[in-house]
């Protein structure tokens, strides 16, 4: 069975290991949404690790799509060109960049994470009225409610999103991911927590999916057949008024029947209040596990996936086929070499360019781990 440093194709794109470097958003964007330098070397600095995709954080398909006023965005052609300079330095490493789109939905218009992640004051100029599926609050640090989108918001909200895929085709991306997760726009059309619709959109679980699902066919209809087209969702909340695995199974059913390539495994998020087990090692793997098992749709997993061991081992066992490397990848943007030295691999650098290459091999007389300032991995279980 293929493990975590095993070449993985999809469609027309090869990566060269199982390694993704998860959508982790900066707050680092001017108010025109415009990647920085900030994002060209964070991301850049992952490529040159050895990761074999890079996806970009979520970029907004609107301005009000935004989390914070700081958050990026793909809603105007001024964005292309600074995403454009950071797809060619991924490529040019040996990486395959990929992109996240989204809206922020009732989740819009909040301070930065460390200004207190609440929602901007009503009469701040940097804020905006949030919309949403429903006029339900989010609740805690966000009271205020969402406008309840109409029929006509949906069908701009569609379109939004294709001008959006337009655009990442232009700025170079091969992989494409669309957020239906983490409480935001997708992710509370799905859940009743956030959705009390009367209409299509609402009631049913497969009412609820219709936004999702109808946002997959414009984005599908326009993204080329040979590159990777994924979704993120929320698989569960961790609540007793979630929807439930059962109807995630559905959703990713019928999105692999209209085309869907790889659906990505996390937590819905549609409230802050849950029972999630924070710190349990993998623990969204039991969800995308079934999930695989049940759809027989490729499957990426995240959450608490840090130890290389662990998480060659879920891929050997066909659970998942490939990782999503969020905060292990902050810490050491090398994750992808201390998996290697960990895993034994004989020649743990060879995805890295020559520049660093080239002087890690030369210092073999040094231990690898020494050479590259790691703790010791774990031994490998024989």
């Amino acid at each position: 069975m293929p493990g975590l440093l095993s070449e993985y194709e999809l469609k027309g794109v090869r990566l060269r290991n199982r390694i993704a470097i998860s959508p982790m958003t900066q707050y680092s964007c001017g108010a025109d949404g415009v990647f920085t330098d900030w994002h060209f070397v964070h991301l850049g600095a992952r490529a040159i690790g050895g990761a074999g995709l890079v996806i970009v954080e979520q970029l907004a398909v609107s301005p009000e799509g935004r989390m914070t006023p700081a958050c990026a965005g793909i809603w105007s052609n001024e964005q292309v060109d600074a995403l454009r300079r950071v797809t060619s330095f991924i490529k040019s490493v040996g990486a395959v960049p990929g992109v996240q789109l989204g809206h922020s939905g009732r989740k819009g218009g909040l301070k930065r994470p460390w200004d207190g992640y609440q929602q901007l004051a009503e009469d701040d100029p940097d804020t905006w009225q949030s919309i949403g599926p429903s006029e339900i609050a989010y609740g805690g640090r966000i009271p205020r409610p969402p406008r309840a989108m109409t029929r006509d918001d949906i069908r701009d909200m569609k379109q939004k999103y294709v001008e959006a895929t337009h655009r990442a085709l232009d700025a170079g991306f091969e992989w494409m991911e669309l957020h239906y997760a983490h409480g935001f726009l997708g992710a509370s059309f799905m859940s009743p927590m956030a959705n009390d619709r009367d209409d299509e959109y609402g009631g049913s679980a497969e009412n609820r999916a219709r936004f999702l699902v109808e946002t997959f066919d414009v984005v599908r209809a326009v993204w080329p057949d040979r590159l990777p087209l994924t979704v993120r969702i929320g698989a569960t909340d961790f609540h007793e008024q979630s929807h439930t695995l059962e109807d995630s199974i559905a959703l990713v059913k019928t999105l692999s029947a209209h085309g869907l390539d790889l659906v990505d495994i996390s937590m819905g998020m549609n409230s802050d209040v849950n029972n999630a087990p924070w710190g349990e090692r993998g623990f969204m793997v039991p969800s995308a596990a079934r999930i695989r098992a049940e759809t027989e749709v490729q499957t990426a997993v995240s959450w608490n996936l840090g130890d290389p061991l662990y998480a060659d081992e879920i891929i050997r066992m066909g659970q998942v086929d490939l990782l999503m490397v969020g905060r292990p990848a902050l810490a050491n943007p090398h994750w992808p070499i201390y998996a290697a030295l960990a895993l034994g691999q004989a020649e743990p650098y060879e995805c890295l360019p020559d520049q660093y290459r080239y002087f890690l091999n030369k210092a073999k007389g040094v231990t690898h781990v020494n050479a590259f300032g790691l703790p010791p991995p774990r031994a490998k279980k024989p």
